[in-house]
This record gives C-alpha cells, structure tokens and sequence, in this order.
C-alpha cells in the first residue's frame, strides 16, 4: 500500500497544484513509483487520455512531473463551469451531467465510492501519493459535505502539509486563521506549514515564523521562492490573464507585479481573447519562451492593440461566449482584422465562433442558435455526444502566411460537445486521417481546428513564429531569435527546476518522516 501525504491551501492559487508537482518530481527523483490525485477539481482545462476519459490538466501536469502517463483515477470528479450558478459533472472521465451548484452541493456526497474506487486503485499501484485539496480547508460553510480536504484526508488517513502565499499578503494571518477554524481532529493532521512565494531576504520572517509556530503549534517546513515557471497553473487564477499588450513602439505599459519579462526587445504581439469560459488556454503556454513573442489576453476590445495572431481559443459555452464576443465589439474588429491580412486562429470552440453558424437546440451548453463570426465555412451543432479523443498525423495542405505548416506531423486531442459540419465542398480532398473533417479548415488566412496542444510540437510553432516575424519584416539573425522547443521538453526542464528549488528551500528530510 502506497505513504501518502497531502497538500491544502489557505485558499485559492497559493500553488499547490506546483508544490504538489515539485514532490512529485522530487519523489521520482528519489526513485519511487509516485502518482498524484486530486478527488475533485473545476478547472476549465482539461486532457483527454490514450482511453478517452477526460480528466484536468492540473493532475495531467502532476503526472508529467512523476514521469508517468496521465491516468483518470488520478482525478475521478472533474467540474467544468458551464454558467455563474453550474456546472458539467464529469465523474471518472465520463459526463454525467449539467448540475447547478446547490444540486451538487447536496448529491456530492454519492460520489465518494467513485473518488474512493480511484483512489484505491493507485493505492496498489505507487510507492506514494501525493494528495491535492482544492481551495481551503477552513471553509466552514462547506465542510458539511467536503470530500476535496479534510474530508478526502480523512479518507485516505493522510497527513497534510498547509499551504500559504506570502505574495497575496496576510500568510500568517492566513496559516495561523486556517489552524484556529478547524476542529482538534483536523488541526491534528496538519504536520506543517510553508510560505509560498517569498521574495527578498528570508530571515526578515523569522520573528513572524517563531510566532506562528508558537501560537500555531505546527513547524514550518519550509518558505519557497517566488519561481516564474512555463507550466500549467490553476485556471481560475492565472497570472497568466495579467500579462499587457506590447505598445508597437517598443515601451510597454505596467506589468503586474509577477512578471518578470524584459518586454523591451519583444518584436510579435499574439493576443487571445479572453472568453468567459475560456477552456484549454495551456494550448498556448508554448509560445511565451519565445524571445519574440509577448502572448497576452484580453478581454476588454480597446485593449487589443495591433496584434500581428489573434487567437480565439476553447470555451465551454460557445453559444454564450459567441453572443459575449458580439456584445463587447470583438466580432467587428475581428472582422477588421481579418480585412487587413492580420492572421486569425480559432482553436474548439474559437473554432466553432469563427464557422457561420451554432446551434444547441437541447441546451447541453446554452440553449439557441446564434450566427457565428462567419469567417469559415463551418456550421456547428451542439448534442450530447461528446467527442474524446488523441489525435495525431500529419496537416494537409496550407496555404497563406503558415504555407510552411503543410504535411507537418501534429499531434493532440479533442474535447468538444457537438459536430461541425464543413460547408464547403473543396475541402473534400484534402480529408485528413484521423479526422473526418481536415485537420486544419482554412479561409484565406483564417485558421480553425479541433485539436488542442496542436502547437505543442517544436516545429509547428516555430513555423508559426517565424512567418510572423518575417510578416513584421523582423530579422531574425539580428534578433538572435531561439528555435523554439517542443512544450515536452519545455515542462521536463521546468520540473527539474521546481524540484530543485523544493529541495533547496523546504526541509524534504522533514517531508519524508511526515510519510505516512
């Protein structure tokens, strides 16, 4: 049977998802079979695995850094919010519904065989498992039914280690307020502490460290740097959405305070639109090693600037997301765009908006019809039928800007409700296998396609960067311009690099006797 050890935060986006993958690298490392899990997740971004199932990519991210493939049991309860008040259920990688908030508030609780049946499975499997929560443990009004913290720790007799972000402020207000709300039993399983994303000189908290363990009663195990990494974060609150466009003059506008980049000598600007429910936006993660390219995402249409790729990626509510676009204006400067040769890539549902029709007669995603932007030949019916799939092969032919993407081999999948029928009928040679429509549906230099993690590989979004460029009349030799990698070896670096900072800065000795 599997130690496992659990990671909780004092709240949202304190980086648990990464200190769970930074264990997970460093166990490996060690030499042990590890695995994460995570019993209930709501991300927008989600994978498909070799089976079919679809689960989070946080889980998916974690699995990578174990050196194992992704595996559904790792996450068997996965929302994807569907609306303010929503969600799509989606138990052990199947859907098995629509449910609003209340309604699952009170059926949640029928899922824990599922999270267990999973859990147990890995338990057999792995030397270790590292156990992530999901928001914080202190959230009283919860608690009732909570089987994503304390109530998954009780589960699985975990121990937990409490997580809190120094950078957001209040972390021994946070760490010392998440101690005093739980009950003796809870308080019980948590073995230590650590503040995450410190800047500056540590020893200026230790007056605060002493006091908090004196009036804690917990060790702190360990305070971790600030570490911009180019990896999967948690969707909800990325500061993946702050980042601002560059200004064409080469001065840009205020960063927030995370970012790091020397924007001075970027040359491309690549703006994604910012849908409400934006889906799969790690489709993207790829370009920002560039030392070209500034990706940025709006959505307010005054601040897109003059992008020279505008990106319309996935949404879970495309009917929805497609009436927003209209609302806010990004529809006619889409169109306006488009008129002046700036290409235009629509990835899922972006790529469904840029068809000419959507329908969802049944109200899977949100009921109506809706014209789309009207830029490719494509309606789009939305039905209960879900497609899941890994794909790979090879583009067929491109035309336009990104000719030199033609017969490149891709790979991915698709996650999408619903079909898209291709209305134009000179399409029909250049069918591509595996999928019955072409891989990539081209209108002049308008691009749409259903496969995520598409610009993943080393080549296809090197093309895709240097057409740019040359677009821009950018030398590339003057720029020293990096040939990029694929996103693969991208994380394999990152992973080494989050787990030797862990090793650096939390007391792993420590971690290993909290075990159990």
């Amino acid at each position: 049977m599997a130690k496992v050890i659990m990671v909780q935060g004092t709240m949202s986006s304190v980086g648990k998802s990464l200190i769970v993958a930074g264990l997970c690298r460093v166990f490996r490392q060690d030499g042990y079979k590890v695995c994460p899990f995570k019993s209930q997740n709501m991300a927008l971004n989600s994978y498909i695995t070799e089976d079919g199932l679809e689960m989070g990519r946080a889980q998916v991210m974690q699995a990578e850094a174990a050196g194992i493939k992704p595996d559904v049991c790792m996450n068997p309860i996965l929302l994807k919010p569907t609306s303010d008040v929503g969600s799509q259920v989606i138990v052990n990688g199947e859907v098995l519904g629509n449910m609003r908030a209340k309604e699952y508030f009170e059926y949640k609780k029928k899922l824990v065989p599922e999270i267990m049946k999973a859990f147990n499975r890995l338990n057999e499997e792995y030397d270790i498992i590292v156990i992530e929560g999901a928001g914080s443990p202190a959230e009283i009004n919860l608690k009732e039914n909570d089987i994503v913290n304390m109530g998954m720790a009780e589960l699985a007799d975990a121990p937990v280690i409490l997580v809190g972000d120094i950078d957001r402020g209040g972390v021994f207000a946070q760490l010392l307020g998440t101690l005093m709300l739980l009950d003796e039993n809870e308080k019980a399983r948590i073995k230590g502490l650590v503040i995450n994303k410190f800047r500056g000189d540590k020893t200026i908290l230790d007056p605060g460290i002493d006091m908090l363990v004196e009036k804690g009663g917990v060790d702190v195990v360990g305070t971790v740097p600030y570490i911009k990494l180019n990896l999967e974060d948690e969707d909800s609150l990325t500061e993946r959405f702050e980042k601002k466009r560059l200004k064409k003059s080469g001065k840009t506008k205020e960063n927030c305070a995370c970012e790091t980049d020397n924007l001075k000598d970027k040359k491309i600007n690549i703006a994604v639109i910012r849908l409400p429910h934006i889906s799969n936006f790690t489709d993207f993660n790829v370009f920002e090693q560039s030392n070209l390219v500034n990706l940025y995402y709006v959505e307010n249409v005054s601040k897109i600037g003059k992008p020279d790729l505008i990106i319309l990626p996935g949404s879970k509510n495309t009917v929805g997301d497609m009436k927003w676009l209209r609302e806010r204006g990004f529809e006619e400067k889409i169109k306006y765009f488009c008129e002046n040769d700036i290409p235009i890539w629509g990835i899922c549902g972006g790529f469904q908006m840029l068809g000419c029709m959507i329908r969802d007669d049944e109200g899977f995603e949100e009921s109506g019809e809706v014209n789309g932007i009207g830029l490719l030949p494509v309606d789009t019916y939305i039905s209960e039928n879900k497609t899941r799939k890994q794909v790979k092969g090879k583009l067929g032919k491109i035309k336009g800007i990104f000719s030199e993407l033609s017969k490149k081999e891709y790979e991915g999948y698709e996650i999408h409700m619903g079909i898209s029928e291709n209305t134009d009928l000179s399409y029909e040679d250049d069918r591509t296998f595996p999928s019955e429509q072409p891989v990539v549906i081209q209108n002049k230099n308008v691009y749409g396609t259903y496969v995520h993690g598409i610009f993943d590989r080393a080549d296809i979004a090197s093309v895709i960067i240097k057409a740019l460029a040359q677009n821009n009349n950018v030398d590339l030799e003057k720029c020293n311009f990096e040939l990029m990698k694929g996103y693969k070896e991208i994380k394999e670096e990152e992973f080494d690099r989050l787990a030797d900072t862990l090793r650096k800065h939390m007391d792993i000795e420590k971690i290993y006797s909290i075990l159990k």
